[in-house]
């Protein structure tokens, strides 16, 4: 049984928040850790209404630092220190994320007592976890912006436990280091991956690509080519292209032309203007160019 992957949308506005929405947050959780791009402000109180713990997350990416999708990182800080955290957080970002990071404890007038790591995004993989990596991918905007593509690990094949055992193999280390490719000596005989792990029942790892406040360009195609979902920024509807333009934002009708170019699987718009009201219109834009479109709401959540 492979890890879930659960992602919920803790905000879907660009800008300003609404009445229904909250500025764009995101939370993505793999097995047991929740994984947050973004911190706008509000972001800890949509965790609440979601059900999604602060405490949980070890890991959090900062797109840019435009006022909408920064500005909560304080209260959040103050909150998990409130509620007794005592373990390390990093935070990801571009270029002068430790400064940011200080000066919102300085706003906080915090003195956290939990270490706080700060790790500035180049393009490439930032995280490399057990069973996953983050990459991050530069995107077209006004300031140093970044995207965060999701990497779960392939599967190389299912561990048979009755054959390892079989071959006087001790549970322990060895099977995890067979798991992992390497051969192993068991009573001065070798054992090798193949003879324990059936390579048919293997599998590519899954993949979510995050595109956060960009004009579409080509330079990150290679990045979320063939994603399980790419959620994408919608800022506005083509008859604002303009706009769209001059703020170095991607329309409905960019957003699923990336996703039909690069063969994603599903794309889920997201950070949409206020000055748009009705979703269908983002919708039926990117349906005339690329099927499977969800416009997603706050506190939407897909399964994975």
């Amino acid at each position: 049984m492979s890890d879930s992957i659960k992602i919920v949308f803790l905000g879907t506005s660009a800008s300003v928040p609404t009445k229904e929405r909250n500025l764009s947050s995101i939370a993505l959780r793999y097995g047991g850790e929740w994984l947050l791009f973004d911190a706008p402000e509000g972001t800890q109180r949509q965790m609440m209404k979601a059900r999604t713990s602060y405490l949980k997350i070890n890991h959090l990416f900062i797109s840019h630092f435009h006022a909408d999708h920064f500005l909560g990182l304080a209260g959040l800080l103050a909150t998990m220190n409130i509620h007794g955290r005592d373990w390390p957080l990093t935070i990801y970002g571009p270029k002068g994320i430790a400064q940011a990071v200080r000066t919102s404890l300085d706003l906080a007038m915090l003195a956290p007592g939990f270490e706080i790591r700060c790790v500035q995004a180049r393009k490439g993989t930032v995280l490399e976890h057990e069973k996953f990596s983050i990459e991050a991918v530069p995107l077209d905007h006004e300031v140093e912006c970044f995207g965060y593509v999701f990497r779960e690990n392939d599967k190389p094949g299912e561990f048979n436990r009755a054959k390892a055992l079989e071959l006087g193999i001790p549970i322990g280390p060895m099977f995890s280091e067979l798991q992992k490719g390497r051969k192993v000596k068991v009573d001065g005989r070798t054992i090798k991956p193949e003879d324990v792990i059936d390579r048919s029942k293997g599998r590519a790892g899954r993949k979510v690509a995050i595109i956060f406040d960009t004009l579409p360009s080509r330079d990150y195609y290679k990045a979320v080519e063939g994603a399980d979902i790419l959620i994408h920024e919608s800022s506005f509807l083509e008859d604002m292209k303009a706009r769209a333009k001059e703020t170095m934002h991607s329309t409905a009708l960019d957003a699923a032309k990336v996703a039909k170019e690069t063969g994603c699987k599903k794309l889920v718009l997201f950070h949409l203007s206020a000055r748009h009201k009705e979703d269908e219109r983002f919708e039926n834009e990117a349906r005339s160019e690329f099927g499977n479109v969800v416009v997603a709401k706050d506190l939407l959540e897909i399964d994975l």
